[in-house]
């Protein structure tokens, strides 16, 4: 919500506050300010300056030495190509040393030999446009009015208006009073304690009654609670007067005419939507305000014809609907050059009815934004005399006598019972009731029988603590005394947060950096990495409303979202990345209830110092640091997306925990790459299931270790870890230790081979060992690997 300070200044006499000051208080007091702006910033040195002649440049057809009064009282002359100049006229001139919006400075210099002092401007030139000045142009230099000061030497900035101040709010959605200017005038009347000085709107009318040329009916009262209109005729649509424009700019609504305009003010002081419908479109001079009916349909105004159901309410005439009630009016609604009389509506909507509308039709408004957080009843009275007023005061049509209004609400106030001492010990403070009900008086409450009346235009208030809130605020937070928290209740991780962290500051001491992608994906992506037809994992969650079909599915697999972030990264000339993540994986379940979300580590690599072995070993490092051992890896080559000859898969107890290897180059072709990408994607669910969390003691050895090589040769096809796990059964308790020391295939070797050499470390934690022993021991591992097909290399 921006704010303009000078029509703030309207409502609260804040003229000696700056800026900063204003924003830090009214932060203090609970109406956060996110920033401000002053108009004339970045624009410096830029004068109003009159023409006193025009000489054609000798060497250009295009060009003008201009002669200039800017009141320094010697002519300036300025060079200019723009041809909508005449001797007399007021415009602004950049001198020498000036600045423009943007950072533009402006220097004297010559033009094809001809000396110029600065640089005449355009509406663009000062930030403007031909809707802030519809008298100027927009192609050529901007001529200053009658409604400006043409002073010669007057700061531009001051001669036109353009020197506000803006303040931008984040008003919470429980605070629909505090989108208006009137609602902050509140906030900072109270802040400051300042008198706050509303304004009662008077009509004066006198123009004919007009009961008998309108009817209007609420016939759903459960969505409508007051409904108000007003006629105007001998409509004179014509531009908004300066002043007017000036405040719609710094509140960041485009001037367009006096007629829309007045709407748009008025829902700016007020905070209540209005609109203005052409009498001549409304059938029979008759006003429904209904459910719409099955099959019906309207034009709106951005020329969309868009389809109607009966839960959605509209502002209806004896024969269609003219408009979506607190969302946008129908084509033949809006006020048109030829417009001659009109009607004035101000309305109060049920908000969530609103709310649902605007998210149905995919259409959001700052009418649908203010109603469907729910507005104030009592606000559409005032509302609409200040838009009658406003009509009178800029003669934009002559108003009509009589007010036509439905009205189904109840009037009844809200009432909280004032409990001083319960608020002084919610709050740790120490205030009579007294000094409560000051500081409630300031914000609109007051005081009765011990009970505290709530103003209409404050639907947050509900409790007392919400009272207490009130209280805190304008008391002032810093007043209030820090407390320790009492109990003795201490947050902590749960087991399965401490494991999550372990994996993520694994994967990091490793050198891998974590992302975050959506869960939401295109179906593409399946055929992306090359997913059967039929595969079980394209089965997947859709979404009802998503934002598009790039976000339609809820992911069964994680892998493309990584492929989506290692393309981004290799298309932008990253040499290498090394990226992780914990996603989420969402598989449906039979019976449509909510889908198994499972946990995956998934990570993707590239880089010239990375292979399928590095890979492994980041895996073997990850799974040993959270402590999950006995799996099982064995070679696969029929996942569709990673290289047939680079990939395993990793079980435990019959459970899959994972796969590794490396990406199939038809995939990583598809996500233009042309490196090789390895990845990973390890069940954290499973991995926490199996992970021995308990550690076990164990002294340091008191005796000595005997150490024993075996060089073996097996089939080129039995994996190194189906060998280790034969030796550790066959080992027993002695076996401290083995390591692999070397792999060999070649011309030595039988063709089908290989040879793997193994470090063995046998120790007894009782005594030292003897020969027999070791022997023994070595021999039960030669039997168990020779059931393998194993054998000593001679």
């Amino acid at each position: 919500m921006n704010l303009s300070m000078r029509w703030l200044k309207e409502f609260v006499p804040i003229d000696d506050m700056t800026p900063r000051a204003f924003a830090e208080a009214m932060t203090m007091s609970g109406s956060k300010v996110e920033s401000w702006e002053i108009e004339s910033e970045g624009i410096d040195n830029v004068v109003v300056a009159q023409v006193l002649s025009l000489e054609k440049h000798p060497n250009s057809d295009h060009l003008w030495i201009c002669q200039m009064n800017v009141g320094s009282g010697q002519p300036v002359q300025i060079v200019t190509g723009a041809q909508n100049l005449k001797e007399g006229d007021y415009v602004p001139a950049a001198l020498h040393n000036s600045t423009l919006p943007g950072g533009t400075k402006i220097k004297k210099g010559k033009l094809r030999g001809v000396e110029s002092n600065g640089m005449l401007c355009s509406l663009g030139e000062l930030g403007l446009t031909v809707h802030d000045f519809p008298n100027a142009i927009e192609d050529g230099i901007f001529v200053l009015g009658d409604d400006c000061d043409r002073t010669p030497g007057k700061n531009i900035c001051e001669a036109i208006g353009l020197n506000d101040t803006k303040v931008e709010f984040e008003i919470t959605s429980n605070r629909p009073d505090c989108f208006s200017v009137i609602g902050l005038a509140r906030e900072a009347a109270a802040t400051f304690g300042k008198p706050l000085q509303l304004h009662t709107p008077c009509v004066k009318a006198g123009n004919g009654d007009c009961s008998s040329m309108l009817d209007v009916k609420i016939e759903t009262a459960e969505l409508c609670r007051i409904y108000s209109a007003r006629i105007v005729k001998n409509v004179r649509v014509k531009p908004s007067p300066r002043w007017m424009r000036e405040r719609l700019r710094a509140m960041g609504v485009r001037p367009i005419n006096n007629i829309v305009d007045i709407t748009n003010y008025v829902m700016l002081e007020y905070g209540q939507p209005m609109h203005a419908f052409d009498l001549r479109f409304i059938e029979e001079g008759k006003i429904r305000v209904r459910r719409a009916q099955s099959g019906e349909t309207i034009t709106t105004l951005d020329g969309v014809e868009r389809k109607l159901t009966p839960d959605q309410l509209v502002i209806a005439d004896a024969k269609k609907p003219v408009a979506i009630a607190g969302v946008m009016g129908g084509e033949y609604s809006g006020i048109m050059d030829d417009t001659t009389t009109i009607v004035f509506e101000s309305a109060n909507f049920l908000g969530s009815s609103v709310r649902v509308t605007a998210r149905d039709q995919g259409m959001r408004t700052d009418a649908s934004a203010r109603y469907e957080k729910g507005l104030d009843p009592n606000n559409c009275l005032p509302a609409l005399q200040r838009a009658c007023e406003l009509v009178e005061l800029m003669d934009a049509g002559d108003v009509m006598d009589g007010i036509l209004i439905d009205d189904c609400y109840s009037k009844k106030q809200r009432r909280i019972p004032m409990d001083a001492a319960w608020i002084n010990r919610f709050l740790d403070i120490d205030l009579t009731q007294e000094q409560m009900a000051d500081i409630l008086q300031k914000i609109g409450c007051v005081m009765d029988q011990g009970d505290i009346v709530i103003p209409s235009y404050r639907p947050d208030l509900e409790h007392k603590a919400d009272i207490a809130e009130e209280i805190a605020r304008f008391y002032g937070y810093n007043k209030v005394a820090s407390t320790s928290i009492r109990g003795g209740a201490q947050g902590k991780y749960s087991e399965r947060q401490i494991f999550d962290r372990a994996i993520s500051e694994t994967m990091l001491a490793l050198g891998l950096d974590e992302i975050m992608t959506y869960s939401f994906i295109s179906p593409k992506y399946y055929d992306k990495i090359n997913l059967s037809e039929n595969h079980p994992l394209r089965k997947s969650v859709t979404i009802s409303n998503p934002l598009g079909e790039d976000t339609s599915i809820m992911r069964t697999i994680a892998l493309p979202s990584m492929l989506e972030t290692l393309s981004r990264n290799y298309n932008n000339r990253n040499a290498e990345a090394h990226l992780f993540e914990l996603a989420k994986e969402y598989i449906p379940t039979q019976d449509d209830k909510l889908p198994i979300e499972k946990n995956k580590l998934i990570a993707g690599l590239y880089g010239e110092k990375i292979d399928f072995f590095a890979l492994k070993g980041m895996v073997e490092t990850l799974l040993d640091k959270l402590s999950v051992y006995e799996y099982d890896i064995e070679a696969v080559s029929d996942n569709e997306s990673y290289h047939p000859g680079r990939c395993a898969r990793l079980t435990i107890d019959g459970e899959e925990l994972g796969i590794l290897g490396e990406i199939h180059p038809l995939v990583t072709e598809q996500y233009g790459i042309s490196s090789r990408i390895y990845s990973f994607t390890l069940d954290a669910d499973v991995m926490f299931a199996h992970a021995q969390r308990e550690k076990q003691y164990k002294p340091l050895p008191k005796f000595p270790a005997v150490t024993r090589d075996l060089a073996l040769i097996c089939d080129d096809s039995i994996p190194v870890l189906t060998l280790e796990k034969a030796m550790k059964k066959a080992a027993g308790s002695l076996l401290e230790s083995i390591k692999l020391f070397d792999v060999y295939k070649g011309k030595q070797i039988q063709s089908g081979k290989k040879s793997v050499a193994f470090s063995i470390t046998l120790r007894s934690a009782d005594s030292t060992l003897t020969d027999e022993q070791a022997v023994t021991t070595v021999n039960r591992i030669m039997k168990a690997l020779e059931a393998l097909g194993a054998v000593l290399r001679s």
